[in-house]
């Protein structure tokens, strides 16, 4: 399976690749203007206060997750600053199991995320800067409040539980849990309503969900902690303790394989029925271009998961990710 995930990816000549760059994407990043929404019941309500909500989930969204930033850019000026709100909002979930000293803690602000989506609903948001330009993104798509809550409940599930994956299953429920529900809200963003795309959606999500995992793992596995699926680990004779360790023995390896294969099998499923999936929506699942460069990497490390290199971001994954915006694929 790992010698079928190759390069797909167009190059342009590196003078042409930073021009492009400088002039299709790095405008965005200087500054993003948006005309100001309408007045809130309890957030503020003033141009300057518009204005700062608005920055502080592009700040946020960029220093947290730039290839989400990035992706988020290229969408069209009706989805972008809603698209930004809802990463911002997925940033600010994702950070609570990190930032906190005790279980308790966490749980209140899960809890304190519950209260703001209902209250968003309301039409009464916090006075908040994620919550605010959450319900701006909400009133304007009329996004799925459902879609919102099923992520804050397994990002509190994650945390109560703090373990390592059972086996791939449970890996791959909870990624649809939160990353396909991130991308469905995207593709309400864009307007999409088709189920070829939420199947798509489905499939990368929890393409998205494994990698993060698997990126994830050498920050996690210096603070002792292992989030790997356990019946991958066990079938290959690979101990947490291993991972801890940095180890780059082959069983080692060979759960970063065959767990790093599951995600190249979901991005197939994914594209098997791309010619159904509305070209709108392919706008939604620009991060694949990230995916596959994560694994096409880890391939060429051999799936040593402690390898340098892969630490390091692709100075380059800008400039693919405007190409496949402009092919209009996945």
């Amino acid at each position: 399976m790992a010698s079928s995930i190759s390069s797909k990816h167009g190059l342009l000549s590196f003078k042409n690749s930073v021009f492009l760059c400088q002039k299709m994407i790095l405008p965005y990043i200087v500054c993003v203007r948006r005309p100001t929404e309408v007045n809130c019941l309890r957030a503020s309500t003033n141009s300057s206060a518009t204005k700062h909500n608005e920055k502080y989930c592009l700040d946020m969204v960029r220093s947290r997750d730039y290839d989400g930033f990035v992706s988020s850019l290229l969408l069209p000026d009706v989805s972008r600053r809603s698209s930004l709100a809802l990463r911002a909002f997925n940033v600010e979930l994702a950070q609570v199991k990190d930032s906190i000293s005790q279980k308790t803690i966490g749980l209140m602000r899960m809890q304190f995320w519950k209260t703001a989506v209902d209250e968003i609903y309301r039409n009464a948001p916090p006075s908040q800067p994620v919550s605010a330009e959450l319900w701006r993104a909400v009133r304007k798509h009329r996004l799925t409040k459902r879609w919102l809550l099923r992520i804050i409940s397994e990002r509190e599930k994650e945390m109560e539980s703090d373990r390592p994956y059972r086996n791939l299953q449970e890996l791959e429920a909870y990624s649809e849990n939160t990353q396909s529900s991130l991308l469905y809200l995207l593709l309400e963003c864009l307007g999409v309503t088709d189920v070829h795309a939420d199947h798509a959606a489905s499939h990368i999500g929890k393409a998205q969900g494994i990698v993060t995992c698997l990126r994830a793992t050498p920050y996690n596995s210096r603070r002792r902690k292992v989030y790997l699926p356990m019946d991958v680990c066990m079938l290959h004779g690979a101990s947490q303790e291993d991972f801890i360790r940095g180890s780059r023995e082959q069983n080692v390896r060979d759960v970063v394989y065959d767990i790093a294969s599951q995600a190249h099998i979901h991005l197939q499923h994914a594209r098997s029925f791309s010619k159904n999936v509305p070209a709108e929506a392919t706008l939604a699942f620009l991060l694949t271009v990230v995916l596959e460069d994560y694994l096409q990497r880890v391939r060429k490390v051999d799936f040593d998961i402690f390898h340098p290199s892969l630490q390091k971001r692709n100075p380059l994954l800008p400039i693919q990710l405007y190409l496949r915006s402009w092919k209009k694929t996945y």
